[in-house]
Protein backbone atom coordinates (compact mmCIF):
# COMPACT_ATOMS: atom_id res chain seq x y z
CA UNK A 1 0.00 0.00 0.00
CA UNK A 2 1.95 3.52 -1.38
CA UNK A 3 1.28 6.02 0.98
CA UNK A 4 3.23 9.45 0.87
CA UNK A 5 3.93 11.40 4.29
CA UNK A 6 5.35 14.62 5.23
CA UNK A 7 9.01 14.85 5.26
CA UNK A 8 9.54 13.90 9.02
CA UNK A 9 11.69 15.93 11.86
CA UNK A 10 14.85 15.13 12.56
CA UNK A 11 15.47 13.15 14.98
CA UNK A 12 17.24 15.22 17.35
CA UNK A 13 14.04 17.92 16.69
CA UNK A 14 11.53 14.65 17.02
CA UNK A 15 12.86 13.56 20.92
CA UNK A 16 13.82 16.14 23.58
CA UNK A 17 15.50 15.30 26.61
CA UNK A 18 13.49 16.88 29.96
CA UNK A 19 15.48 15.92 32.58
CA UNK A 20 16.30 12.06 33.09
CA UNK A 21 13.12 11.44 30.28
CA UNK A 22 12.80 11.11 26.69
CA UNK A 23 9.80 12.92 25.25
CA UNK A 24 8.43 13.28 22.31
CA UNK A 25 8.56 16.99 21.11
CA UNK A 26 5.71 19.29 19.73
CA UNK A 27 7.34 18.99 16.11
CA UNK A 28 7.19 15.25 16.94
CA UNK A 29 3.69 14.95 18.11
CA UNK A 30 2.75 17.12 15.14
CA UNK A 31 3.98 14.55 12.40
CA UNK A 32 2.48 11.48 14.73
CA UNK A 33 -0.97 13.46 14.36
CA UNK A 34 -0.59 13.78 10.34
CA UNK A 35 0.60 10.15 10.33
CA UNK A 36 -2.17 9.02 11.96
CA UNK A 37 -5.00 11.04 9.93
CA UNK A 38 -3.51 10.27 6.68
CA UNK A 39 -4.03 6.43 7.70
CA UNK A 40 -7.95 7.16 8.02
CA UNK A 41 -8.31 7.63 11.43
CA UNK A 42 -7.11 10.65 13.21
CA UNK A 43 -5.55 8.71 16.09
CA UNK A 44 -4.13 4.92 17.16
CA UNK A 45 -5.77 2.10 16.39
CA UNK A 46 -5.10 -1.69 18.03
CA UNK A 47 -2.48 -2.83 15.84
CA UNK A 48 -1.81 -6.41 14.31
CA UNK A 49 -0.02 -8.28 16.69
CA UNK A 50 1.53 -10.56 14.53
CA UNK A 51 2.20 -10.69 10.88
CA UNK A 52 5.59 -9.09 8.40
CA UNK A 53 5.20 -5.65 7.37
CA UNK A 54 7.64 -4.52 4.75
CA UNK A 55 8.70 -0.94 4.23
CA UNK A 56 10.39 0.70 1.63
CA UNK A 57 10.97 4.14 1.72
CA UNK A 58 11.71 6.97 -1.06
CA UNK A 59 13.16 10.32 0.18
CA UNK A 60 12.25 13.43 -1.20
CA UNK A 61 13.94 16.08 1.30
CA UNK A 62 12.02 19.52 1.21
CA UNK A 63 15.31 21.37 0.56
CA UNK A 64 19.41 21.33 0.13
CA UNK A 65 20.51 20.82 3.44
CA UNK A 66 22.49 17.51 3.94
CA UNK A 67 20.39 14.76 5.34
CA UNK A 68 21.06 11.26 7.12
CA UNK A 69 19.07 9.24 5.68
CA UNK A 70 19.04 6.85 8.69
CA UNK A 71 17.77 9.72 11.08
CA UNK A 72 14.44 10.02 8.69
CA UNK A 73 13.46 5.89 9.51
CA UNK A 74 12.96 6.73 13.45
CA UNK A 75 10.69 9.31 13.32
CA UNK A 76 8.79 7.10 10.67
CA UNK A 77 8.35 4.11 12.57
CA UNK A 78 7.54 5.89 15.43
CA UNK A 79 4.57 7.36 14.32
CA UNK A 80 3.52 4.56 12.29
CA UNK A 81 3.58 2.36 15.28
CA UNK A 82 1.74 4.87 17.23
CA UNK A 83 -0.93 5.05 14.15
CA UNK A 84 -1.46 1.19 14.98
CA UNK A 85 0.30 -0.18 11.40
CA UNK A 86 2.11 -2.60 13.21
CA UNK A 87 2.78 -3.69 17.34
CA UNK A 88 6.31 -4.58 17.19
CA UNK A 89 9.95 -3.33 15.47
CA UNK A 90 10.54 -7.08 15.03
CA UNK A 91 7.93 -7.08 12.32
CA UNK A 92 9.51 -4.68 9.86
CA UNK A 93 11.34 -6.02 7.41
CA UNK A 94 13.27 -2.61 6.32
CA UNK A 95 14.56 -1.64 3.12
CA UNK A 96 17.30 1.32 3.64
CA UNK A 97 15.94 4.36 2.01
CA UNK A 98 17.76 5.84 -1.48
CA UNK A 99 18.36 9.34 -2.40
CA UNK A 100 18.23 7.94 -6.14
CA UNK A 101 18.23 4.66 -8.24
CA UNK A 102 22.45 4.86 -8.96
CA UNK A 103 23.24 2.99 -6.12
CA UNK A 104 20.49 0.14 -6.98
CA UNK A 105 21.61 0.39 -10.22
CA UNK A 106 24.89 -0.06 -9.54
CA UNK A 107 24.95 -3.04 -7.82
CA UNK A 108 22.65 -4.41 -9.96
CA UNK A 109 24.28 -3.96 -12.77
CA UNK A 110 27.60 -4.99 -12.12
CA UNK A 111 27.51 -8.79 -12.88
CA UNK A 112 25.64 -7.89 -16.51
CA UNK A 113 28.30 -8.72 -19.00
CA UNK A 114 29.13 -5.85 -21.09
CA UNK A 115 28.48 -3.39 -18.37
CA UNK A 116 31.31 -2.17 -16.38
CA UNK A 117 31.60 0.81 -14.06
CA UNK A 118 34.49 3.34 -14.23
CA UNK A 119 34.84 5.33 -11.36
CA UNK A 120 36.57 8.80 -12.15
CA UNK A 121 38.88 10.33 -9.36
CA UNK A 122 39.57 14.19 -8.53
CA UNK A 123 42.79 13.30 -11.15
CA UNK A 124 40.70 12.51 -13.93
CA UNK A 125 38.71 15.94 -14.06
CA UNK A 126 40.49 18.18 -16.83
CA UNK A 127 37.68 19.89 -18.34
CA UNK A 128 36.54 22.38 -15.51
CA UNK A 129 37.26 23.44 -12.10
CA UNK A 130 33.58 23.09 -11.18
CA UNK A 131 33.12 19.21 -12.11
CA UNK A 132 36.97 18.67 -10.41
CA UNK A 133 34.83 20.33 -7.16
CA UNK A 134 32.05 18.12 -7.44
CA UNK A 135 33.94 15.00 -7.61
CA UNK A 136 36.23 16.07 -4.58
CA UNK A 137 32.86 16.94 -2.57
CA UNK A 138 31.65 12.96 -3.47
CA UNK A 139 34.82 11.62 -2.60
CA UNK A 140 34.74 13.33 0.54
CA UNK A 141 31.25 12.51 1.68
CA UNK A 142 31.73 8.07 0.64
CA UNK A 143 35.50 8.52 2.24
Amino acid sequence: MPLTLPYPPRVNHYWRRVGPQTLISREGRTFRRNVCALLGGGGPRKPPTCGRIALAMDAFPPDRRRRDLDNIQKPVLDALEHAGVYADDSQIDLEHPERSGVTDALRRLRCVPGVSVIRLSHADIVRHPLVQDIVTAYAAREG
